[in-house]
């Protein structure tokens, strides 16, 4: 999280440095069985691969054909498989929205629609916050591709700018 928020700052250097100190800190990890209880604050390799890929798309960085772009499609595959103990629907949108950004940054909007499809498919109940920031980055990712002028692209940014939660924010708790 620390290199997401270096990155959304424009700390290159702090960003690469959170990576790399997460990457140090997992090798080192010794699990015990409160590991197989899981919950929040369980943070498997792949939530780290989907957090590294998201630090790098927040930096505007990658294409399909970089390391990032092959990060971004491993993401996708681990949050695809919904009966994994990790998965988490958000995890799964979130990795596809960086994927998205990704093949827009390698020109391939079809491959962007097609990353980005399930997300804008969600039922609006599930449309939280995150994933509704996660679909304006590729909102604003469309808006600097070559290809924002096709008929596709302007459908699709009509579409994220139509898609947010119309369930109504839960109400605050009782002082």
């Amino acid at each position: 999280m620390e290199a997401r928020a270096a990155a959304l700052l424009g700390d290159t250097a702090g960003a690469a440095a959170a990576v790399e100190q997460a990457a140090r800190r997992r090798e080192v990890v010794e699990p015990d069985d409160l590991d197989e209880l899981g919950g929040l604050l369980t943070f498997p390799s792949q939530k780290e691969l989907y957090y590294r890929v998201e630090t790098q798309v927040l930096l505007g960085q990658g294409a399909a054909g970089t390391a990032t772009g092959a990060a971004a499609e491993q993401a996708v595959e681990a949050f695809s498989d919904q009966d994994a103990p990790y998965w988490a629907f958000g995890d799964e949108a979130g990795a596809r929205c960086n994927l998205a950004v990704v093949r827009l940054h390698d020109e391939e909007l079809d491959g962007a629609v097609d990353a980005l499809r399930p997300v804008l498919d969600l039922p609006p109940a599930q449309r939280n916050r995150g994933i509704v920031v996660s679909a304006q980055r590729v909102h604003r990712a469309l808006g600097h591709s070559p290809a924002r002028t096709s008929l596709l692209a302007r459908e699709l940014r009509e579409e994220i700018t139509q898609y947010a939660p119309t369930t109504p924010p839960a109400a605050a708790l009782p002082r």
